[in-house]
């Protein structure tokens, strides 16, 4: 009998699992929402729109509405003159580019009387959060 020819020895590579930088955040805005802002907590939310799915669920989700470039947080408060408040938000640490899909969506909310914005992190979050809520409610006349 030959004996297997021998090999030498490799470590398998440990792939470092992904951050979610962006969720991170996203949390952390939330939680200060909670306590500095309770009566935006309850209103606002975050649309599930991104993430990796398989792809019998993500046909699933598409076919019950889920859109690409939906921000991910909505306030329906209406402010300033605007209907409500949607927020692209973005890592403050390796932020993913605003997409295509994004852009456009973030236009036509815009066109429909919402403010629409982008925010790069919780900090520029919260900024934003504050300058809309000191806005003048925006008062509907019949």
């Amino acid at each position: 009998m030959s004996s297997p020819a021998l090999r030498p020895f490799r470590p398998k590579l440990q792939r470092t699992k992904p951050v979610d930088r962006e969720g991170q955040e996203q949390a952390a805005l939330m939680q200060e929402l909670a306590l500095r802002y309770p009566e935006v907590h309850e209103l606002i939310y975050h649309v599930p729109n991104g993430g990796h799915r398989v792809k019998a669920v993500a046909a699933k989700l598409k076919a019950q509405g889920v859109k690409a470039g939906i921000p991910d947080l909505v306030l329906p408060m209406a402010r300033g003159g605007y209907f409500g408040l949607y927020i692209e938000f973005k890592a403050t640490v390796e932020p993913a580019p605003v997409s295509a899909s994004q852009r456009d969506c973030l236009r036509r909310l815009s066109e429909q009387g919402y403010l629409a914005i982008v925010c790069r992190g919780h900090f520029d979050a919260m900024e934003q959060l504050r300058a809309y809520l000191r806005l003048p409610r925006t008062e509907v006349s019949a």
